[in-house]
């Protein structure tokens, strides 16, 4: 999408009463959220939310996987981790309840959180389909690339 066609978008949320603008266009996507003044806990917007799906980020190496013992302490099922370094949001504004919660069903595409990085804000979504046996960072936490957020137990 062309930047000219976004600055205007964001001219044009900036002037009207609207609090969100979604625009899809072929297979890109921009989404503008107006920033909350009454919330200081909001993230910055607008922004540009781009969809990013789970496995998208490059495999890590043997070496920079996280220690054996940390993993076994987790819940048995797939481990979504985090594709990226950001803040993790587990909504998309604070007036609204989660994407997800211990214990939600969950299908494969569907959102799980959003991870803000340099003012993107990029959703992460499932790969598969099955239940969230565990939310494993908190709303407005910083995450590391390959940090783990949720596990999946398929159903």
């Amino acid at each position: 999408m062309d930047l000219r066609k976004i600055k205007k978008l964001i001219e044009l949320l900036e002037e009207s009463q609207l609090s969100e603008i979604e625009i899809h266009e072929g297979e890109e996507s921009v989404r503008l959220i107006r920033n909350s003044a009454s919330v200081s806990a909001a993230p910055p917007v607008p922004s540009i939310v781009s969809t990013l799906p789970v496995g998208s980020s490059p495999s890590p190496s043997a070496s920079d996987k996280q220690p054996e013992s940390e993993e076994s302490e987790l819940p048995e099922g797939e481990i979504v981790r985090s594709p990226m370094v950001g803040t993790f949001y587990s909504s998309p504004n604070p007036e609204t309840p989660a994407f997800v919660k211990a214990g939600s069903k969950v299908g494969m595409g569907d959102t799980l959180c959003l991870i803000e990085a340099m003012k993107m804000f990029n959703q992460i979504e499932a790969e598969i389909a099955g239940q969230i046996v565990a939310v494993l960072v908190e709303d407005g936490q910083p995450v590391e690339l390959d940090e783990p957020l949720f596990v999946i137990r398929a159903s």
